[in-house]
């Protein structure tokens, strides 16, 4: 087949997409955000940042939706974090907003009730930086919120690509939820890389455990963290296609918004494996009608 007919051919198998792993912050809160990052791990970002100008980039790709993951590095700044996306959120068709915690803000549960109440789709916390395990007993409200509202949770619940030595991820630390609270809908982004073979396991035992394709299945994956796609046969994506989801992290990565999915575009896989991965996992798993 001509190069510009299996361009084609990907394209159609991506539309329409959910991306369920991107992030909006402020203007300054990015700043800070990419500043960090390209200090730690010496990645440049040249993508925009700005609501409109990610959303024509996605809708572009043929994103119909997007889920934008937010989180805060310590407390007192989740109130206003929430309520800034959620104004986001009223100006946008595609922005399906979560909202965060910090595992030491006062009244945790209520400002969760808060922002769901207000519209927020779900909870993101993110382990390391936030220095919480996905059951540590100070966000236990905010969960029993969750588990009340039936909603999902996306977590950063594994080492990579910079938290090998956390205490706080790792899959037995992200068991400890599970066991804690079965019913929950729960994502660990990124694979769980590095310990991706212990959450695929996890997603087999568990028909409420995700995960997201985010970073890790990127074309530059090996340059930018270290773990080798190629690693994850097509046949576990054929096995546990409703349970992984299309993810990206955009518009923070390093690299062309591409190159997230053409690696798993290339892949022989399925229609219906396609359309899993690339929608109807990710509707499911955020209680969407299909």
């Amino acid at each position: 087949m001509p190069s510009d007919e299996r361009s084609t051919a990907r394209g159609e198998r991506f539309r329409p997409a959910i991306d369920a792993h991107t992030h909006l912050f402020p203007a300054r809160l990015t700043g800070a955000i990419r500043r960090a990052l390209t200090d730690e791990t010496g990645w440049t970002f040249v993508h925009p940042s700005g609501r409109e100008e990610i959303e024509a980039v996605l809708t572009a790709a043929g994103v119909d939706a997007y889920v934008a993951l937010p989180y805060v590095h310590e407390p007192g700044l989740a109130i206003d974090l929430n309520d800034w996306l959620l104004e986001q959120a009223d100006a946008s068709e595609r922005l399906l907003p979560f909202a965060t915690v910090h595992p030491d803000d006062e009244a945790v549960g209520a400002i969760v009730r808060e922002a769901f109440e207000a519209g927020a789709r779900g909870l993101k916390i993110h382990c390391p930086v936030q220095e919480c395990a996905p059951a540590d007993p100070r966000i236990e409200p905010a969960l029993e919120v969750v588990a009340e509202f039936e909603y999902p949770v996306t977590l950063h619940g594994g080492t990579a690509p910079m938290f090998e030595d956390s205490p706080y991820v790792g899959a037995e630390a992200f068991e400890a939820l599970i066991d804690s609270y079965p019913e929950l809908r729960v994502c660990c982004a990124h694979m769980g890389t590095y310990e991706v073979d212990r959450f695929l396991e996890l997603a087999r035992d568990h028909e409420n455990v995700y995960l997201d394709t985010t970073f890790a299945m990127s074309t530059q994956a090996v340059e930018t963290m270290g773990f080798d796609p190629t690693s994850i046969p097509d046949e576990t994506f054929v096995e546990l296609s409703e349970s992984i989801m299309y993810g990206s992290d955009f518009p923070n990565v390093p690299y062309p918004y591409r190159e997230e999915r053409v690696g798993l575009l290339e892949r022989d896989l399925p229609e219906e494996t396609f359309r899993d991965l690339f929608y109807r996992t990710a509707a499911d798993y955020l209680g969407l009608d299909a």
